[in-house]
């Protein structure tokens, strides 16, 4: 608006200037018109004409003098037109210089009208949100009301865990007590078979008493008659004598029969006195009541027929235990096979090897292969539901029949025995002993005493101090003899149980004392097939075996293995499991004679791994693995530092696996 009035005003100003050259103009030309025509106009005329020019000259001045102050005011009005010029400069630059603030304010005219729109959609919005919140609230009165009800249902919970727990509590009382009348049961089942059996025995030995007893009374009275006999030569003897020595020949041959009759009478007496024993229940005294225990059982008798390879270095040995599963077409992963030959080669820190899992696994083939394979000894002994004594495991004294009578595995001990039996004993060789399903009955009622026994024995080097010795020893129960069996180091102990109703869990005792190896269930099912033709079997002497047993750790080793097993004691502690020294000085020892293996860079890590998995993790069956979440990584994590990734996906699953009945239960690896 501005510019159209600054234009019109310059347009003005021009016109006027137009119009005041205009009129100059015509008045020059009238006064050029003028002068050509004065010669021929009058005086008069041209008097007229001068007043009417000076009239005129008169109303062009005063029009000039309107005309002059109008140009003045054309000065004024040019310069105010300048100093608006140059306003409209500085008004242009400025106009420029606000065009960033008048994008500016474009942008949040922009961003006016978008925040106009959203408010008209959140305003939309908060309609919906309102009846929303009407119905959140309808909602959270009904919450609340929930809420009063669940904590009446959390305390009626409360009271029933409780309930639940006695109940728990009860019913496995009420299972061990059923479990203990089965026992009593089969026990009473066994007493009154072994009621019948001593019943027609005892009628036996009270017939054969009668009939002995009046064969002593028939010797009783003849000895009589011999005695009086005996009397009668010998009076006559003497009257003989008295009268002459005529009768020196008849005397010689009555002195001839009183031996004879003396000889007799010694053979009667001694038959009486052995049926005298008999009729009491005791024994021949003649018969030895160890001689079915010094019988070789069948076990031995093989081990002794094999043939002793010179040297044989651990690695070949392992090899030749690898080629034996592939001829009975096994399949087991070298890392498990060198987990249970190094357990084996620790029966002196660790008693025996436990083989756990679902039936069909290969738990059993498993020690049969590997000894076989080795050349050593193999004793399965198949545990029984009744078994509750040590006798169940070493036999027991018939009193009867007046005898020991030994289990192939007391035989086997006795006949391996170099410090009980040092005539008979099988010298520099060894035999692995397995109890097959020992869970089937309670293993603290059988296994218990020998496993001390086991635990007690003295160093390798200290066997044959009988002080040191006299605590690991078994004494048999034998009357009238004194008879110790010593489990040596040239024994190996292992044992294999099932996990289903039929079973009984290990005690903390029996899992602190050994090496649990747990076979998971197969990914695939093997479809080798056996390979035909004899194998050839050589013995492994006792020397080979502690040669490989003799190793040691290099410092660096040692100081590896010390930290790790302090982390251990750390970690167990905090899940409340700690351990003791018998344990750790286990671990140590399994991580010392962990053999050279091809592909393994760090063996001591993989045994340290391996302890993990059958030390550690059979003792955390039950504990609460929401409550120990941080424990339950940190042991994943000290399985992956030594290596073991396999070993800690397994403990991630067995928890995740645990999450429904919140107790952790140890499901094995899959190698």
């Amino acid at each position: 608006m501005f510019d159209a009035n600054l234009y019109i005003f310059i347009a003005l100003c021009v016109s006027v200037v137009v119009l005041i050259i205009l009129s100059l103009s015509r008045a020059i030309v009238h006064d050029k018109v003028i002068n050509l025509q004065a010669p021929l106009a009058t005086e008069s005329e041209v008097l007229a004409r001068i007043r009417e020019k000076r009239e005129t000259l008169t109303d062009l001045e005063g029009e000039l003098e309107k005309r002059r102050a109008a140009l003045a005011n054309v000065a004024d009005i040019q310069a105010e037109l300048d100093a608006t010029v140059r306003q409209l400069d500085e008004a242009k630059t400025e106009w420029e210089q606000m065009s960033e603030r008048r994008e500016e304010i474009l942008a949040l005219r922009h961003e006016t009208e978008q925040a106009r729109v959203e408010r008209l959609e959140i305003e939309t919005e908060l309609v919906g949100q309102k009846a929303e919140l009407e119905h959140v609230r309808d909602r959270l009165e009904r919450a609340d009301a929930l809420v009063g009800r669940i904590e009446e249902l959390e305390s009626r919970k409360t009271e029933l865990e409780i309930s639940l727990a006695a109940l728990r509590d009860e019913e496995q009382d009420l299972k061990d007590a059923e479990a203990e009348l089965r026992r009593i049961v089969e026990k009473i089942d066994d007493l009154t078979q072994l009621e019948g059996t001593l019943t027609g025995k005892l009628e036996a030995k009270k017939a054969e008493i009668s009939e002995q007893q009046e064969r002593i009374n028939s010797l009783r009275n003849f000895r009589a008659g011999v005695d009086a006999e005996l009397d009668a030569v010998n009076a006559t003897l003497a009257a003989a004598k008295q009268k002459s020595t005529d009768v020196e020949e008849h005397a010689a041959r009555l002195e001839e029969q009183v031996l004879t009759l003396e000889a007799r009478k010694a053979v009667l007496e001694d038959a009486v006195r052995k049926l005298n024993a008999k009729s009491s229940g005791g024994a021949d005294p003649d018969e030895d009541p160890m001689r079915e225990l010094k019988q070789r059982p069948q076990v031995i008798e093989r081990l002794v027929e094999w043939s002793e390879p010179e040297r044989i270095d651990e690695a070949d040995a392992i090899k030749n235990v690898k080629k034996r599963f592939d001829a009975f077409a096994l399949q087991y992963p070298e890392r498990t096979l060198r987990a249970f030959h190094t357990s084996m080669k620790v029966n002196d820190t660790t008693q025996m090897t436990v083989l756990a899992g679902i039936s069909g696994t290969g738990k059993s083939q498993l020690p049969r292969q590997y000894a076989a394979g080795m050349g050593i000894g193999f004793l399965q002994v198949p545990v029984q539901p009744r078994w509750d004594s040590p006798q169940d495991l070493m036999g027991f004294y018939n009193y009867i029949e007046g005898r020991f009578r030994p289990t192939d595995m007391a035989r086997a001990l006795y006949a391996l025995d170099t410090i009980n039996n040092p005539e008979n004993a099988v010298q520099d060789r060894m035999m692995m002993v397995l109890l097959d399903e020992m869970n089937l009955a309670r293993v603290e009622y059988y296994f218990s005493d020998f496993l001390s026994r086991l635990e007690s024995r003295p160093a390798r080097d200290a066997v044959g101090e009988a002080n040191l010795r006299k605590d690991a020893e078994i004494e048999l129960e034998i009357p009238n003899a004194v008879t110790r069996i010593f489990p040596g180091y040239n024994l190996l102990f292992a044992g294999t149980m099932n996990e289903d109703e039929s079973t009984q869990s290990l005690s903390d005792k029996v899992v602190d004392r050994a090496n649990v190896m747990r076979f998971g269930a197969p990914k695939t099912i093997s479809k080798g097939q056996r390979k035909t033709g004899a194998i050839e079997a050589n013995a492994l002497s006792l020397k080979a075996w502690e040669r490989w047993c003799n190793r040691s750790l290099r410092a660096d080793e040692k100081s590896a293995v010390d930290d790790a097993v302090n982390s251990m004691l750390e970690l167990m502690r905090d899940f409340g499991k700690p351990f003791g020294h018998r344990l750790g000085r286990a671990i140590e020892a399994y991580a010392t004679v962990y053999p050279e293996a091809e592909g393994v860079s760090d063996r001591v890590g993989t045994a340290l791994a391996d302890q993990i998995e059958m030390r550690l993790l059979p003792k955390l069956r039950g504990v609460d693995v929401e409550e120990k979440a941080a424990e339950f990584e940190a042991l994943e994590r000290m399985a992956s530092k030594f290596g073991d990734d396999s070993l800690a996906e397994a403990v991630r699953k067995s928890v995740e696996d645990a999450e429904l009945t919140g107790q952790f239960v140890w499901k094995g690896v899959i190698r």
